[in-house]
């Protein structure tokens, strides 16, 4: 069965391989039907908060090259290689040629999916409920362990040598929040912060970073006061060494939230789903690097949009989110 090894793939890959133009990706476009919040493209007439497959069957995408993409980071070309392990596994169970396209954004990434060029992406928390509602993303999966146990935390750090022992000492601070529609960099902290007596906006300023890895870097160079960033990208940065645990300080840590959801396109063939998935739940994190990678991952666990990221949703409508193409970029 075909397998490639890619380092970096420029858009013009996607493009190459695009499943269909965006104007025929779908009858549903112009038809009266349940959509809840999905864009006027997709269906959603069973209330599971996702786009339904198309009902003619030749509006299913079974293409024989595979489009992956992970959620952006600051060094897309480290992923392509930590995540080779698992493509050479999704191509030999799916029987397709599977390419890893490093994208610089989420809303490019969104994008992409929403215009037939990705069929398979990991999407961040955040961004997720944008994928699902503007590009038919349907999320199936997520990493966890043996147990089942999955999702990562907010934190939020400040230099060690600061006067910031609590959030109350935000006050009047410079906080680097990472974009507008991350989860625990941005919105989660808008939503969450207030019950605790410090106000986004009022009691500090925000500064958008870009990234979590951003955030951190800039908290150690002590360019900002202090930032909100997801635990598992500073446990992935601490591990790579891009940053000394010593130089931080925790100041508070929030409850579980979902991490990156694992996605495969709306419209894709069934046969061609049941591959994926298959492929997804079966793969052995031990001994590869995407294991080393992710500590404390085992697996990837199977989950639902509507119930493993009601919290999400709770946290974006606490924020006014709207899910439009103008909110995610």
């Amino acid at each position: 069965m075909a397998t490639s090894r890619f380092r970096k793939h420029p858009l013009a890959v996607l493009t190459a391989v695009s499943l269909l133009p965006l104007a025929l990706l779908s009858n549903q476009a112009f038809a009266e039907c349940e959509r809840g919040d999905l864009d006027t493209l997709y269906c959603d007439e069973n209330g599971d908060l996702v786009a339904d497959r198309p009902g003619d069957e030749s509006e299913w995408a079974n293409p024989d090259t595979l489009i992956f993409a992970y959620t952006p980071v600051e060094d897309p070309a480290i992923y392509s290689d930590i995540w080779q392990p698992f493509i050479d596994h999704l191509s030999e169970v799916t029987g397709r040629d599977v390419r890893f396209f490093a994208v610089q954004s989420n809303a490019a990434q969104v994008e992409a999916m929403r215009s037939g060029r990705l069929h398979i992406a990991g999407f961040s928390t955040g961004p997720t409920p944008f994928a699902v509602n503007l590009a038919g993303a349907v999320p199936f999966a997520l990493m966890g362990s043996d147990d089942g146990q999955f999702g990562y935390t907010l934190q939020m750090f400040t230099h060690v040598d600061s006067d910031i022992e609590s959030l109350e000492d935000l006050q009047g601070k410079r906080v680097a929040h990472t974009s507008p529609t991350s989860n625990s960099g941005n919105l989660a902290p808008r939503a969450l912060l207030p019950e605790l007596g410090i106000v986004p906006d009022e009691d500090y300023q925000v500064v958008y970073s870009g990234s979590h890895d951003q955030s951190m870097l800039g908290v150690v160079a002590r360019d900002y006061d202090a930032a909100p960033v997801a635990s598992e990208v500073v446990e992935r940065m601490a591990a790579r060494g891009l940053y000394d645990e010593e130089d931080v300080r925790l100041i508070y840590e929030s409850d579980r939230f979902p991490t990156t959801s694992y996605n495969y396109a709306h419209n894709l063939h069934p046969d061609l789903v049941e591959k994926i998935e298959e492929a997804f739940f079966t793969f052995d994190f031990i001994g590869t690097e995407l294991g080393e990678e992710f500590d404390g991952v085992e697996k990837f666990i199977p989950i639902n949009y509507k119930d493993n990221w009601q919290v999400i949703r709770t946290i974006q409508a606490a924020n006014g989110v709207s899910y439009t193409r103008a909110n995610l970029e």
